[in-house]
């Protein structure tokens, strides 16, 4: 039988505190918010092994990441709100209930849209190791605030222009209903 992981009270919210099964709402856990908006993933330590699972609140006119592409699957749910999706240099128009798959490879970023925040489920496999990927400059992902500059597989340069994600408990409203 595998065993119920314990949950551990932080003073940034609940987080998972070993190996096993759990449930943990999403008003409970741990959040962290930064110069991309805030964001809950759902792990402790260790993190998951195969796969990859948060919640995004993205502000209209700003990204939820950096142009990039992975060497594994990336999936994403558009639960509440309106983004832009930026994919293989084209812009598509996203909206509630709207699904979307990027097998390995497919260079992409979602952007906050409309007159209220989105709230994106993002979903990523975790098989291919250290060679994860890389942020392309791309025309498109640059105009939304989305790009880099140079080519590089360097999150801490994708990144450089951003403050640090803080971890920090759930936000009243960050959620709907």
């Amino acid at each position: 039988m595998v065993p119920e992981a314990p949950l551990e009270d932080t003073p940034a919210g609940r987080i998972p505190a070993g190996e096993g099964w759990y449930v943990l709402n999403a008003r409970d856990a741990r959040w962290s918010v930064g110069g991309l908006g805030a964001f809950c993933n759902f792990e402790g330590e260790p993190r998951f092994d195969q796969l990859g699972i948060n919640l995004n609140i993205v502000q209209p006119g700003v990204s939820m990441t950096m142009y990039h592409w992975e060497s594994d699957q990336e999936d994403f749910l558009i639960l509440s709100g309106e983004a832009l999706l930026i994919v293989e240099g084209e812009e598509r128009p996203l909206k509630q209930w709207d699904f979307v798959h990027c097998p390995r490879g497919t260079s992409h970023a979602i952007v906050g849209a409309g007159d209220r925040p989105a709230v994106v489920l993002a979903v990523g496999a975790r098989t291919a190791g250290e060679d994860r990927g890389a942020y392309v400059a791309d025309e498109a992902a640059l105009r939304h605030g989305a790009g880099v500059e140079q080519e590089t597989t360097s999150s801490k340069e994708a990144y450089a222009r951003f403050d640090p994600d803080e971890p920090t408990r759930y936000q009243e409203g960050w959620l709907p209903g």
